[in-house]
């Protein structure tokens, strides 16, 4: 399983990066530290979360390589997922997209930098 990002993917993601961070895919089902909401919901929610190298990753017991780096997922969400991903900016609305093969998985992926002190109130996907 991989990840793409776009050119303006990583244009938007840079700014957050470091070697002393860590990637998540984390799916938005409440489950962890770092999901922000178990909506009941009939679509697949997702969002891009850094965290510092530091902080746990206790249940994302799965990688997915991507040209940005590994991100670390869990488990039991990449049944949501599809072998080949990309992740696309939107340059008119500043959102992240998520598709795969199958076609669009997430259109509003979240972002949230758990290293900054306005990373949650920053999410473009709340």
């Amino acid at each position: 399983m991989k990840i793409r990002f776009d050119d303006a993917a990583i244009a938007k993601l840079n700014p957050h990066l470091a070697a002393d961070k860590k990637l998540l895919l984390t799916f938005e089902d409440g489950v962890g530290p770092y999901s922000q909401h178990a909506m009941i919901h009939m679509q697949v929610q997702f969002s891009i979360n850094i965290i510092a190298a530091t902080m746990s990753t206790a249940g994302y017991d799965q990688t997915i390589t991507s040209n940005l780096g590994d991100l670390l997922v869990k488990g039991y969400s990449m049944d949501s997922l599809d072998e080949n991903m990309v992740v696309h900016l939107n340059p008119n609305l500043n959102t992240l997209s998520l598709s795969g093969d199958g076609g669009l998985i997430d259109n509003n992926l979240g972002l949230i930098d758990f290293t900054t002190a306005d990373g949650l109130k920053d999410n473009p996907a709340k």
